[in-house]
């Protein structure tokens, strides 16, 4: 079936800022609104941001899916679509590749994060692309799409690389772009979600944490990694203060069950 130029646009439109706010909507609702006070002693750097931090991360988000949501045109319609390699029937692969498939999204997209993450730092380049992002010292669930239209760029373009190298269903290039968005919210939540000790298990201490975007976002240095700490740990990116800030993360929340189980009934 064909569609028109409008009929993709829209559609593109949809997917990109419906995925944020599924994502972004209801974290922040939860823990900066609902739970706030509950659970605010919790939260990975005390203070909360203010209200013009988050008008101005969602601000740049909105761009931001503008851009994604122009990429997404390109890469359905007819003027790239035709050399990716997208298959139409399941079955040509087998459901097995079909979630291989999702794990090698995962893995280039973690690659390629962190070495344009890494460039994007560069003194000469950073005032340019990564410097609006940074201004989210202390994130939001908003921040997770607050780019700089040059790094919204740089962030889009990973989609051509998925659909030329790795052979993909529709439906698992979709699952990958809602995974890549429910993580990329929970790296700027603010709070800690894996459980005690995590970082130091031999398979977390590979896992990218909240605490360690946080802290990326915080000083600015180290901590590149989007999903994994493999590119982090073998290049020696890992800050130093990595595991005893999720060591305190973790006293916190002991403290919280212990006031919890104190606490009259």
């Amino acid at each position: 079936m064909n569609y028109s130029v409008d009929q993709i646009i829209k559609a593109m439109l949809i997917l990109n800022f419906t995925r944020y706010l599924l994502a972004a909507a209801p974290a922040f609702l939860i823990f900066y609104v609902w739970k706030k006070k509950a659970w605010g002693f919790k939260k990975i750097q005390s203070p909360f941001p203010k209200n013009q931090d988050y008008y101005r991360e969602i601000g740049y988000s909105v761009f931001t899916m503008l851009i994604f949501s122009m990429v997404g045109f390109f890469v359905v319609s007819g003027y790239v679509k035709p050399y990716t390699r997208a298959y139409l029937e399941v079955s040509q692969y087998g459901w097995a590749y079909w979630g291989l498939s999702i794990v090698l999204m995962i893995f280039l997209h973690d690659t390629y994060f962190y070495w344009t993450h890494r460039l994007m730092h560069h003194p000469k380049l950073f005032k340019y692309f990564h410097l609006v992002h940074h201004k989210s010292t202390n994130p939001s669930p908003w921040a997770a799409y607050a780019f700089h239209p040059l790094e919204a760029i740089v962030e889009a373009s990973i989609i051509f690389l998925i659909v030329f190298l790795i052979p993909f269903h529709k439906t698992a290039l979709l699952t990958f772009l809602l995974f890549m968005i429910f993580y990329n919210v929970y790296g700027h939540l603010g709070f800690e979600l894996y459980p005690k000790g995590f970082h130091k298990h031999r398979i977390g201490k590979w896992i990218n944490t909240s605490v360690n975007h946080n802290l990326h976002h915080r000083h600015f240095e180290g901590n590149f990694g989007l999903y994994f700490l493999f590119w982090d740990r073998w290049i020696g990116t890992v800050r130093a203060d990595y595991d005893s800030s999720f060591d305190q993360i973790d006293e916190k929340r002991h403290q919280a069950k212990s006031l919890a189980g104190h606490a009259p009934h």
